[in-house]
This record gives C-alpha cells, structure tokens and sequence, in this order.
C-alpha cells in the first residue's frame, strides 16, 4: 500500500493511503478519482502525529459549524426530528433527541407511539413529544411538521410493528418528495432491508448500520453473502448498488463510503459497547447533516456534505465513548457518554 504522496506506507510520515494505482487525497483543492479508491485515514491524538495531519479532515468538520451569536433566532441551528420510540424502546429516541440537542441543534422532537411518549418526556423537559406513530391518521399528523423541520433521524426505538413500519416508510417518502436530508438507524434500516426500493437513489440520506445490520441489507441488495475479507469494497459497493448513498458501516473502525470512496475513522474510543452508542451517533449525526448541507459546497471544498456530516459524528461519538470510559471505566454506560458530548466537542472542532 502506498501514501497519496507516492511513498510506502512506512516511508511516509502523513498516513494517507490509498488502495488504488491512481494516487489522490480527499483534502482540500482535490478530487478522488476512480471507483476503486479506497482513503485510509488515522485519527489518533497522540503527540507523536503531526498536528497538521489531523487537521484537513477535521477542517472540513469545523467549517461547517455555525458560529454562536446573539444575532441568531431559535431554529436556525437544526430543527431536528427524531421517529420512533414504542412501549418496549423508549431509551433510544431519548438518546438520539438529547444528542442532537447537546451537539448544538436548537430545537429536537421525538414523534413516538402513545405509549412511550409520556416515558420520554420524563426523561427530560428539552424534547418536544409527539405521541403519534400509531395513531390511525399518523402520516397526515405527522406531514403537517415536515416542513418544519431540517432533518429527520429514522428507527431509534421505533420497534417491527407492522403499521408503524409502513407509516415510516410513508416518513420517508414524503421527506424525499420535499428534499428533506434522511439519517436511518435502527429499526429504520430492517424496514429498509425488506424493501431497498424505498431509499434507492435517494442522495440525501445516510444508512448507519453496524456488522448484523450492513450484512442483512448487503444480502438483499446484491444476493450475495458479504465478503468479511474486503470490508472497504463491500461498504462501496453496498453505496453504489444503492445509487450511491452515503453508508456508515459501524464497527471497530467506522467505514464511510458514497461509492465513490470509502473514509476509514479510526479514531481512539474504547473497548466498551454499552446499547445506545449508535443512537448518540444517529442524533449528532441528523445535526452535521443538516450544518454540512446548508454551509454550501465552498466551505467544503465541494465534498459530499454528508460524508464530511458523517465523519464528524463518527469522530465525536468515538472522543465521547474514550473520554467517558476514562472516567467510568466498565460502568460506563451511554447516559455517561452524552455528558461527554459538549468537551468532546469542544475539543474536537472548536480548539
């Protein structure tokens, strides 16, 4: 494997490598080219690492992050739309909805059945709760608030029910006709799984799924079992059998890819894999979408918004997951992990 800079892997001291003959970086000023290439990126905070090395990436990140001012009305900053929650799941919407609040959206409503709604607005009185999903009118109810909002986080708790499935699969048709920006976690990626059709071609969305979930839609996408030897083809292709969405494979290292390229965030957590990471992920995420796609290409420099979008939540969940596991140790729970959120950010994009 060769650097970008056209030096061996272990010659070159900027850990930019690209699996392809052709030698290309996703930095700012360039363009990836070819269907094959594959970027590798290291993202440690070792001393050791060239602090310039770690900033290109991250860059992109930073430059879509809204300043604070007073000159702001509420709302400006991501009206954030959180779908599921059911009597059995009431934790994860929470996580996602509170996530999206800490990471720096103003406002985050969790649309959930009936029965889980009066459990979540005890979690905490920053959501809006609306107790809709099975209600027999859900999808007319729901419409009315499409418009005002700026992201829609898809499966967090939402649960296997029949009727709530094809209300959300009616979510995500509405939402696609309006060009509303699609993040689907959870229970969101089974109902994709069972008809891809329903998010093909659709640009403006980003699939989260870990290991089980990546291998049950890659089956029946393509019809065939995932090739567990090439997890970076398998993610691009995955994308590009899909028509080219953006995919988040969780796993050890989080793979990124639009079918066009694959981004490899290996950024330092832990060892410890308490349930409600992904939603942290899922919430911060439907935020940097909707930052990403609003700064415009220049702040970018004409990179997918929604990679760079995907990057950022990958990193700051991954700083969350390290920096409570510090403190916490085994215990550490994902209630920990949001408290991390805003120093990690902190850290992170705006030191």
């Amino acid at each position: 494997m060769r650097c970008g800079c056209g030096r061996s892997s272990l010659q070159c001291p900027c850990e930019i490598y690209v699996s392809s003959a052709a030698l290309c970086y996703f930095y700012p000023g360039t363009v990836l080219c070819g269907r094959d290439v594959v970027l590798e990126r290291s993202f440690s905070l070792r001393p050791t690492r060239p602090a310039k090395d770690m900033e290109n990436i991250f860059q992109l990140v930073r430059n879509v992050i809204p300043p604070l001012t007073s000159k702001k009305h509420k709302g400006q900053d991501g009206k954030i739309g959180i779908f599921g929650g059911c009597q059995e799941y009431t934790g994860a919407p929470y996580f996602a909805a509170i996530s999206a609040l800490k990471v720096g959206a103003d406002l985050s409503q969790v649309f959930c059945t009936k029965d889980a709604a009066t459990v979540i607005k005890s979690y905490s009185p920053e959501l809006i709760v609306h107790p809709v999903l099975d209600h027999p009118n859900a999808l007319h109810e729901i419409e009315k608030w499409l418009p005002r909002l700026h992201t829609l986080v898809i499966g967090p708790g939402l649960g296997r029910n029949d009727s709530i499935l094809d209300t959300a699969k009616g979510i995500i048709e509405k939402a696609k006709a309006k060009g509303i920006p699609l993040v689907i976690d959870a229970d969101g990626l089974w109902l994709i799984a069972q008809q891809p059709s329903v998010i093909q071609g659709y640009q403006r969305v980003v699939l989260t799924p870990n290991f089980m979930e990546f291998s049950r839609l890659y089956e029946a996408v393509l019809t065939e079992p995932v090739d567990s030897s090439d997890q970076h083809g398998s993610v691009l292709r995955l994308s590009q059998a899909m028509g080219n969405i953006t995919i988040v494979q969780k796993g050890e290292w989080d793979l990124i890819s639009d079918g066009d390229k694959v981004l490899v965030c290996n950024h330092e957590g832990s060892s410890r894999r308490c349930g409600g990471q992904g939603d942290l992920l899922a919430g911060s995420l439907g935020v940097l979408v909707h930052w990403a796609f609003l700064a415009g290409p220049e702040k970018i420099n004409g990179q997918n918004p929604f990679m760079v979008a995907a990057f950022g939540a990958c990193s700051l969940t991954r700083q969350c997951n390290y920096q409570a596991f510090q403190k916490h140790g085994r215990s550490m729970t994902t209630s920990d992990m949001i408290s991390e959120v805003g120093t990690a950010f902190n850290k992170l994009f705006e030191t």
